[in-house]
């Protein structure tokens, strides 16, 4: 079973550039945590503090019931991979795993066991006497992946591990490592910038931005009901639309009214309404809706993504899965119905979801 993380109101600062400020946070025992947002949010400085790269101006961390401030990094039992794999050259895939294993003076035979059965937790043990420079971006990884595991560490700490590999590559090693996660246990926190990955690897998500957590959830939950526009805009695409809602409807103009079923008490005003892709229902024939015009098109198989401007000249982009009907041409006019149970709906002034909870 692997250990809680207890993040408590944590400062970081260089100089009088204060990267994170007060910043808390739960990480559950066995968990995947990610810790996902846009270049600069404080995500890797967060990770670091927790492995003690970075120090902390105010607050703790704890492990379990432990603080660990002021243990040095060496003294945390904890694993970390980075984005460059890290792994040493000169040694063989073998070496690499079990060296960690050495520095804590193991004996040559019980080291080199122990690395053996992690290179086949992570299937790259027919290249236990291979060089580093004889394998692929993937393969490194894996070796990575395998160094940082095989010492038994409390806390496994992933920094953007798979943006050097392409996509193909991407895919397969964040099914590996979630894999591997759950088989052993281990308390996993992860940074990436990238939503796809963070939605398909992760228990929970911590989205990000300025030092600030904007959200706690599981992956289902951020991308279905968002807690603000910037979570909103950045799990995924959001085509954000005004709105007056008056009596639980929203009202677009254009004789286009829609009850809604999932907001909060009270509301009132404007609003933006936050609209996925997927959660248009196009039609041609006239029926109510907000009018748009198709500019361009693009066939992805098994869905129809469709670009589009709305009378104000928003640009907007809708998505239908694919059938037998004809593509709507470019330069057609038509009219969009919402999915008003999947609408997100934010206060145009502060930005928080007006959903209530539970729906």
């Amino acid at each position: 079973m692997g250990v809680a993380i207890h993040v408590n109101n944590v400062t970081k600062a260089y100089g009088k550039n204060i990267v994170i400020q007060g910043l808390s946070a739960e990480i559950r025992p066995g968990e995947f945590f990610t810790l996902l947002g846009p270049s600069g949010c404080g995500k890797t400085t967060l990770l670091r503090m927790i492995i003690g790269f970075n120090t902390i101006e105010a607050g703790e961390i704890r492990v379990n019931d432990k603080v660990i401030n002021n243990i040095p990094t060496n003294k945390r039992n904890m694993g970390m991979v980075f984005q460059n794999y890290a792994v040493f050259p000169h040694m063989s895939v073998r070496d690499n795993v079990a060296y960690g294993l050495k520095t804590r003076r193991i004996p040559r035979a019980e080291r080199y066991r122990k690395a053996d059965e992690i290179l086949k937790l992570v299937k790259i043990d027919q290249y236990a006497n291979r060089m580093p420079t004889q394998l692929s971006g993937g393969q490194q990884q894996r070796v990575a992946l395998a160094r940082a595991i095989v010492i038994e560490p409390e806390v496994l700490l992933m920094d953007e591990p798979l943006s050097n590999l392409d996509a193909k590559l991407r895919v397969e090693m964040r099914n590996v490592i979630k894999q591997i996660q759950h088989q052993i246990g281990i308390t996993t926190v992860y940074v990436t910038h990238d939503q796809e990955e963070a939605l398909a690897i992760s228990d929970r998500i911590a989205v990000m931005n300025g030092g600030v957590i904007q959200q706690v959830g599981t992956p289902k939950h951020i991308y279905q009901r968002p807690a603000n526009e910037f979570v909103s805009t950045f799990i995924g695409l959001s085509n954000l639309l005004d709105a007056d809602c008056k009596d639980n409807t929203l009202d677009f103009g254009d004789n286009y009214r829609v009850p809604v079923t999932t907001l909060k008490d009270g509301v009132s005003g404007k609003v933006h309404v936050a609209v996925r892709p997927e959660e248009f229902i196009i039609h041609t024939d006239g029926t109510p809706g907000i009018p748009a015009t198709v500019t361009s098109s693009v066939f992805l198989g098994m869905t129809q993504h469709y670009f589009m401007q709305l009378k104000n000249g928003k640009e907007i982009e809708v998505v239908e899965n694919s059938d037998l009907t004809d593509i709507i041409p470019d330069g057609s006019e038509v009219s969009l119905e919402i999915m008003p149970l999947k609408v997100n709906i934010f206060d145009a002034e502060t930005r928080a979801t007006l959903i209530r909870e539970g729906v």
